[in-house]
Parts: structure tokens; C-alpha cells; sequence
């Protein structure tokens, strides 16, 4: 892709701190398929690279501002999904839709606490598939949500998960040497029995950001690469193809990394929020406010993200970038050691956000909506089978991760039992303008309502349900002719709501919201 001289001024910069690091619905029950594993030959490991609250702010995505030269190289030997989204916007729910091929509709699992093996017992995860089919299947860093309430799964994995902090502080200042209320929900402080939330209110809020001149592996997602590195090494050895999931946590909050990435950005340049409303027409439980944002000590509580004051705003989104250049750089590390070690051209590689984030659009910080900015996410596939230096604007979902890499891997399509409600994306890695799929879907709830929607290359239309009384409330926005979705137009097309609404009456039943765990 050409680059502007600004940009490869920008590439050579964060090339240079790489080297510089490296050197310091429900369907009827299924018996769960066992696959037959493929011949030798046919049968490539997988890299599962999975990033916490990353929205397509990267370079090879169009994003001037962000300095990510490791992750637009991946796209550039890849393909680069323009129009992919998370099947719910929140970190538990979205890696749950990721493993089982299973959305948050299906399973039931909407929100933190609501556990796998509670709602899916018998569910094969993507790692158990492979597993099963003779891989070697490890994990490090953050892949499951662990925390919350939330534990992780076992059964995937051929050796115990190596688990890394999601919250962590470096300097002391940043938390007065006290447990933090993040910490504690992330149970990487002790936590009393019972429930986490409670114990968490009693504790004081952690710093939001911190900057201090250490090293990468100061921080979990250096730890995660330096390790990740090692463990390619000793994979290389072994006599199993191998499944290896990587999970960052950065960008998520807080954004604590080394000094030398918050020098990459200048604070002055940073586009800072444009529209800062909730979309005009839109029901005002569309709204998130308060909550993760408000965990920390610097934003206000009880003061709507747009009335944060204007150094605040800049800090968070210079945080932020600071956080995705790390985590690129990290990335990098990872994707060299495959190179190293002679594994690249026999590896799958997907690089995948979990959901996104809203940076202060619609004066809303982090995620949890049914918006854009909440639910649009970078998914880059790489390796054999698929195209290099490519893109596509296939609609894509989370869900259809698991099938596409089963397909890769010349292994049966998964059946289950859960719900396996993606799609394989498999003829459009190997031809861009392939279609499987006109639309992509998604959901989150409010309080007694659900938000289902679906999302075509023009529009999204939100259908919110209230549980007890059935009554509907819509939202239709124009991503083309008003990407910033500053206006509902679901009175003004109601023959674009009535095509887009029959497409949601036509997928699988939605379980209920703060449902009790069904057995399949």
C-alpha cells in the first residue's frame, strides 16, 4: 500500500523501538463431532492474536494518527476485513461468541458473570476442535475474560492457561500503594468471598494512565510476547501442529505503558472528538455513561463524556494511541519469532479486537453500545490459504472465526452441540470479491430490553425489544450518507427498516437477557 514520507517517517520510528525492545436460535441437541485430522501435510498451526478494546485504529485501516507498522505488514501479507463487528460489545460475552461460534443470542451470555459451562456445558470451543483433531493447544495472556465474576475454560487447552494482569501499575503514585476497585474486579488483588462488585466499591479508584521510562516486559503484554517468542521456539520442536492464542490487554484502560509510545504521538495533533450527541431520535438508553470510564480517579463522575474537560479528552486519547502502539510492537515481536523459527508459511495467523471503542464519539469513552464505534472491529486473516496484501468488505462477525479456521485446516465444519452460528469465510480468503453473507449481526441489552441488529454495507438498524411487554423501538442510521450516525432515520425509511427488520426475524430465536443458565 503507498505510504505518505510522513507515514515512513512514522514506520521507521516504530521499527526502531521494535528492534530496540526485542533487544532489552436454540437448535436442537447435536453429538459433538470429533474431526478426523487432516493429512500432515495439510495441516497448518494456528496464531490466534486477540487484542483487548482495539477498534480499527490502525494505519493500514485509514487511521492517520496511529503509528502501527507491525500490524499493517500482517495485513499486507493478509486479508484485511473492512466491515467486521463484534457479536456484543463487551470483553466477557465477545470472547465467549469467538470460542464457541456462538452468539450472545444463543448462548444466553450477555453480560460478565455468566459463565461458559453454565449456559453450554457441552459446548466444543474452537481450541477443544482443534485439540481434537491433534493439535497441541496452548494460551497465554488474555483470552478468556477472567474477572468480573467470569472465570475462564479449561477444556481447550492442552496445557494450563498462562494467565497475565489485565490492570497493572508500575508506579507507585498511580494507586497511593492500595488495591484499586479494577484490580479487584480483575481479581489481581485479593478479593474476599462473595461478590467482587461489593468489594470493589469499597476500594479507591486507580489512576487512569501512567507513564513511567520501563521497560516493555515491565508491563503483562511485554511478559505475554517475550513469552509467546519462547514457546514458538519449543512448538517448533514438537511433533503436533500447534494452536497458540496470544491475548494483549492494551489498549484497554488503564493506559499504562512505557513512556517511550506516549513520545510517538503529539498530544497537539490528536483529532480529538467531532460529534459528541447521541444520534438525533435516538432512545436514551442508547447512552452509556459512568461505568468502567468513571472507574478511575481522573474522569468526573455524574459528568457526561462530552463535558469532560478538554486536557482530560486529549489525555485519554493520547493514552490510548500510546497503548495501541505497544501492543503493535508487541505484535511484532510475536510475528518476527514466527519468521525466526521458520514457521510463518505454515501458520494461520488471525488478528482480532475483541470489540471497539468510542474514543468520546457521541460523547461516550469506552464500549457497550450497539453504535459503530462500539461494534466495528479489525480482523486480519494471514498465511496459507489466503490471499496476500489484499481487503475485502465481506461483512464479517466474531462467530465466524471458528468455522473459517476449521475450513482452513481442512477440518469438518464444527456442528456443535452449541449453536454454531458463523460462517465460513474461507472463499473470500482466497477471492476478496467472494460473498457469503449480505449482512452482519450483532446485539447488546439495556434493562428489560434487547438491542438486536443488523449491519449491511449502508445501513444498521437496531431493533430494541422491551422482554415483559414485547413493544418495539428502532434505530436506522445511513453509514454512508451519515457515518457518524448523528441521526435516526427509522421514521424517514420505513421501507429500509421493514427489509433490514425481516432479516432479524429470520435469525434464531434471542435467549432471554439475565436468563437463568439452560442445559442443552
Amino acid at each position: 500500500m503507498p505510504r505518505t514520507a510522513h507515514w515512513t517517517r512514522r514506520a521507521m520510528l516504530a521499527l526502531l523501538i521494535t528492534a530496540t525492545s526485542a533487544c532489552s436460535q436454540t437448535p436442537a441437541p447435536r453429538a459433538a463431532l470429533t474431526p478426523a485430522p487432516a493429512p500432515a501435510a495439510q495441516r497448518p498451526n494456528v496464531l490466534l492474536i486477540l487484542v483487548d478494546d482495539l477498534k480499527p485504529a490502525l494505519g493500514i485501516y485509514g487511521d492517520r494518527t496511529a503509528i502501527t507498522p507491525n500490524m499493517d505488514r500482517l495485513a499486507q501479507r493478509g486479508l484485511k476485513f473492512n466491515l467486521a463487528y463484534a457479536n456484543e460489545a463487551v470483553c466477557g460475552p465477545s470472547r465467549i461468541n469467538l470460542m464457541t461460534g456462538a452468539r450472545s443470542t444463543s448462548s444466553g451470555i450477555y453480560n460478565f458473570g455468566m459463565n461458559l459451562r453454565d449456559y453450554m456445558p457441552d459446548a466444543v470451543t474452537l481450541p477443544q476442535y482443534f485439540m481434537r483433531a491433534g493439535y497441541h493447544t496452548e494460551s497465554m495472556g488474555k483470552v478468556y475474560h477472567i474477572g468480573h465474576g467470569t472465570v475462564g475454560d479449561t477444556a481447550g487447552w492442552s496445557v494450563p492457561h498462562h494467565k497475565e494482569k489485565v490492570i497493572e501499575y508500575v508506579d507507585p503514585a498511580s494507586t497511593g500503594g492500595n488495591p484499586t476497585q479494577e484490580e479487584a474486579l480483575f481479581e489481581e488483588v485479593p478479593v474476599p468471598e462473595g461478590n467482587p462488585f461489593a468489594h470493589a466499591r469499597t476500594l479507591a479508584r486507580g489512576a487512569a494512565w501512567e507513564m513511567p521510562d520501563v521497560a516493555d516486559d515491565a508491563y503483562a503484554d511485554g511478559r505475554t510476547a517475550k513469552r509467546a517468542e519462547e514457546r514458538l521456539k519449543a512448538l517448533k520442536q514438537g511433533n503436533q501442529p500447534f494452536f497458540l492464542a496470544v491475548g494483549f490487554a492494551r489498549p484497554h484502560l488503564p493506559f499504562s505503558v512505557p513512556k517511550r509510545y506516549w513520545d510517538m504521538y503529539d498530544p497537539a495533533k490528536l483529532p480529538m472528538p467531532d460529534y459528541e450527541q447521541l444520534p438525533e431520535g435516538a432512545p436514551a438508553y442508547t447512552d452509556k455513561q459512568g461505568g468502567e470510564i468513571t472507574a478511575y480517579r481522573e474522569p468526573p463522575k455524574g459528568v457526561r463524556g462530552d463535558k469532560f474537560p478538554a486536557e482530560l479528552k486529549r489525555t485519554l486519547l493520547h493514552g490510548y494511541y500510546a497503548g495501541v502502539s505497544y501492543v503493535d510492537v508487541q505484535i511484532g515481536k510475536v510475528l518476527k519469532a514466527l519468521e525466526r523459527e521458520g514457521l510463518a508459511d505454515n501458520t494461520i495467523v488471525v488478528l482480532w479486537g475483541d470489540h471497539g471503542y468510542h474514543l468520546g464519539d457521541h460523547g461516550i469513552w469506552t464500549k457497550h453500545t450497539n453504535m459503530e464505534q462500539a461494534t466495528r472491529i479489525p480482523l486480519i486473516f494471514a498465511g496459507p490459504g489466503v490471499v496476500r496484501g489484499r481487503a475485502t468488505d465481506q461483512l464479517a462477525e466474531t462467530v465466524d472465526i471458528y468455522p473459517t479456521l476449521a475450513a482452513l485446516a481442512a477440518l469438518p465444519a464444527p456442528t456443535g452441540p452449541q449453536p454454531i452460528d458463523g460462517t465460513s469465510l474461507a472463499p473470500v480468503l482466497h477471492d476478496p470479491a467472494a460473498r457469503v453473507r449480505g449482512y452482519a449481526y450483532h446485539a447488546y441489552p439495556r434493562p428489560g430490553r434487547l438491542g438486536q441488529a443488523i449491519r449491511t454495507d449502508r445501513y444498521r438498524l437496531v431493533r430494541w425489544t422491551q422482554e415483559k411487554t414485547g413493544a418495539r423501538d428502532y434505530e436506522l442510521y445511513d453509514l454512508v450518507a451519515d457515518p457518524q450516525e448523528t441521526r435516526n432515520q427509522a421514521n424517514a425509511l420505513p421501507k429500509v427498516r421493514a427489509e433490514l427488520d425481516a432479516i432479524l426475524d429470520s435469525q434464531p430465536e434471542a435467549q432471554p437477557i439475565d436468563g437463568k443458565p439452560r442445559r442443552n
